[in-house]
């Protein structure tokens, strides 16, 4: 797909024929101005790419930034000044925003075409588990409870707390669009806003190949 710019979105897809199970699907730069989710989407696909010439992995689709517009200008939302994060079509979106122009959820549900882009995608591919990165504090956060051992995989340690929601409501967020819609559980990393960013993949390295490597 193409962000409400025309900037290009990159996939990158690797199924394994003959597997039963269904992929994951990992997502980068929902929110521009937090560089630290593209950089571990970058690492993770960089990783990724190099670990399927040596060892079996599970199939997965990796997205680096889904918000090409809001990155190249370190911005949250997108072209239309849209907040991706509030403008997936899950029953609870709202046109009501209390928290400001950073929050726009759009002027209807679904409305840019980078929403419209991965709710496709993700109708078509039904994952197993989406996972998107961030930068806030630190945490790991899951929607729908069986998400809840794969954020604990995830969560380098006590730093990073696993809990079942941000601490306030997201209508309209990927997180409730994947499991109020399609009862696909979510997880959310939030790594150290402002961190270097040398510090992001060794942070969750491990967990990332824990999770991918468990094929059975």
């Amino acid at each position: 797909g193409k962000s409400a710019l025309g900037n290009p979105i990159e996939v990158f897809k690797k199924t394994h024929t003959g597997s039963a199970q269904k992929p994951f699907l990992f997502i980068g730069g929902v929110h521009g101005d937090e560089p630290e989710g593209v950089e571990m989407a970058q690492k993770l696909l960089q990783w990724l790419t190099e670990a399927e010439k040596q060892v079996p992995l599970r199939s997965w689709i990796l997205i680096p930034c889904i918000n090409p517009d809001g990155y190249l200008k370190n911005e949250r939302t997108n072209g239309h000044g849209v907040d991706l994060n509030r403008n997936f079509p899950s029953p609870d979106w709202t046109a009501e925003n209390n928290r400001g122009s950073r929050y726009s959820p759009g002027p209807h549900a679904g409305s840019e075409p980078e929403v419209a882009a991965l709710v496709a995608l993700i109708e078509k591919e039904q994952p197993e588990v989406i996972f998107h990165f961030h930068s806030w504090e630190p945490c790991v956060v899951y929607t729908g409870a069986p998400g809840k051992p794969y954020a604990e995989i995830l969560s380098p340690g006590p730093k990073y707390p696993v809990r079942e929601d941000i601490g306030y409501p997201t209508p309209g967020s990927l997180g409730q669009y994947g499991w109020q819609n399609h009862k696909i559980p979510v997880i959310c990393i939030e790594e150290q806003e402002k961190i270097s960013l040398k510090e992001v993949w060794p942070h969750f390295q491990d967990g990332f190949k824990k999770l991918m490597l468990h094929t059975s």
